[in-house]
C-alpha cells in the first residue's frame, strides 16, 4: 500500500470531522432560534431589511412540497451517498481540496436539516430577509447554498473535463482512440 492510500482514511476523518463540527453549529442555532423565537413575534436585526423570526418548515424554500418528509430523507441519504463516493474517489492533492472542502459543507448542511427531519418532523428556520420577503432559512440552508455556488464556480472554471472524469466508472470515461497516429 503506498503513502496516498495510507494516508487517505486519515484525510477523510479530518473531512468527517470538519462536517461534525458545522453540523453541530447548525443543531446549536436551531435549539437556541427555537429557545429564544418559538412563539414570539419576530426579533429585528435591522429593521425592515433582516430579523429572526422562527418556523417549523415541513417542506422546503418558499413552502413546496409541504409534508414531503419521506421525499426529502431518501434524496439527503442519495446526495450524502454520492458525496462520500466522491470524496473517496478524489484525488489527495492539493488540486482537490476546494473540493473535498466543499463537499463537507454540503455534507453538513444536508445532514444539518436530516437531523430536524428525522427526529422533529420538521427543519427550524429563523433567518429572514424581510426587505426582500426571502424565504426563512438556517444555517445548514447557508451552507448548502454557499457550496452549491462553490460548485458551480469549480466545475465551470477550476476543475477540467478530465479532472472531473476520475469520478465517473471506467465503462463511462473517455477512451482514447487506438490504431496509430493522425495521417
Amino acid at each position: 500500500m503506498d503513502k496516498k492510500t495510507q494516508k487517505k482514511p486519515l484525510v477523510l476523518t479530518a473531512y468527517l470531522l470538519l462536517t461534525a463540527v458545522l453540523v453541530v453549529i447548525d443543531q446549536i442555532t436551531k435549539l437556541a432560534a427555537a429557545s429564544a423565537l418559538k412563539g414570539r413575534d419576530a426579533y429585528p436585526i435591522i429593521d425592515g431589511v433582516f430579523e429572526l423570526s422562527y418556523l417549523e418548515n415541513r417542506g422546503m424554500a418558499w413552502g413546496l412540497f409541504q409534508g414531503g418528509r419521506w421525499i426529502f430523507l431518501a434524496g439527503t441519504i442519495l446526495v450524502l451517498l454520492l458525496i462520500g463516493y466522491v470524496l473517496w474517489k478524489a484525488p489527495l492533492g492539493r488540486r482537490f481540496f476546494p473540493m473535498r472542502l466543499t463537499l463537507s459543507i454540503l455534507a453538513a448542511g444536508a445532514l444539518g436539516n436530516l437531523i430536524d427531519r428525522l427526529f422533529r418532523g420538521y427543519v427550524i428556520d429563523f433567518f429572514y430577509f424581510s426587505l426582500i420577503d426571502f424565504p426563512i432559512f438556517n444555517v445548514a440552508d447557508c451552507y448548502v447554498v454557499v457550496s452549491g455556488i462553490a460548485f458551480v464556480i469549480f466545475f465551470l472554471f477550476y476543475y477540467k473535463d478530465k479532472e472531473l472524469s476520475l469520478f465517473l466508472p471506467e465503462r463511462f470515461r473517455k477512451k482514447k482512440p487506438s490504431g496509430g497516429e493522425d495521417a
